[in-house]
């Protein structure tokens, strides 16, 4: 199976010789790396069965939060956390995109730009589930944020998960009116 360590080696320096003045030195220092990650680069340790005095070397992790090797068991464990918290009703997924005109100030301003993005989701997103047009009640959300691509394009986008209906203002279950919850929010320039 090919690893993104495996492509990040094979088309790293050209993708860093086409793009390296416009790449942040945190995405630079992230595929570094990932190429890194548990090889001889990064050290290791020798590890000693104390049953049998079996002795086997293991290269360190780089911890890098971009990882997989690092954090594919981290994102396994959260996702089972998460479905054990699930109500048992019907679930919407949502995508709130930017548009690609905002992509390029928004990776220059990360910190405060995704925040925003965050934000704007999330407020958009309650104020559609208070309409009674929708649900009438306060929704359940669970947002996450992507910033790239399964391309490795940088594409900044919300994932949420939200329940097919919310709590009205008396505490009561509220299905959702709709088989979807929005079709689309489109934005203006």
């Amino acid at each position: 199976m090919v690893t993104l360590a495996d492509i990040v080696t094979v088309h790293g320096g050209d993708y860093l010789q086409e793009f390296g003045t416009r790449i942040l030195p945190s995405h630079k220092r992230a595929l570094a790396d990932i190429v890194a990650c548990r090889t001889e680069s990064m050290g290791g340790h020798v590890d000693e069965c104390e049953d049998c005095g079996h002795q086997q070397y293991l290269y360190h992790s780089c911890k890098n939060r971009s990882c997989p090797k690092c954090h594919g068991s981290e994102t396994r464990i959260w996702l089972t956390k998460r479905e054990g918290e699930l109500l048992p009703v019907r679930y919407f997924h949502l995508v709130f995109t930017l548009p690609s005109e905002l992509r390029d100030p928004v990776r220059k301003h990360q910190k405060v730009l995704y925040a925003i993005l965050m934000q704007a989701a999330v407020e958009t997103l309650t104020a559609i589930g208070l309409d009674p047009k929708f649900v009438g009640g306060k929704l359940g959300i669970l947002a996450v944020l992507h910033t790239w691509t399964r391309a490795l394009e940088h594409h900044p986008h919300v994932h949420m998960l939200v329940p097919a209906g919310g709590l009205d203002k008396d505490g009561q279950w509220r299905e959702s009116r709709k088989k979807y919850l929005v079709l689309s929010i489109g934005f203006e320039f």
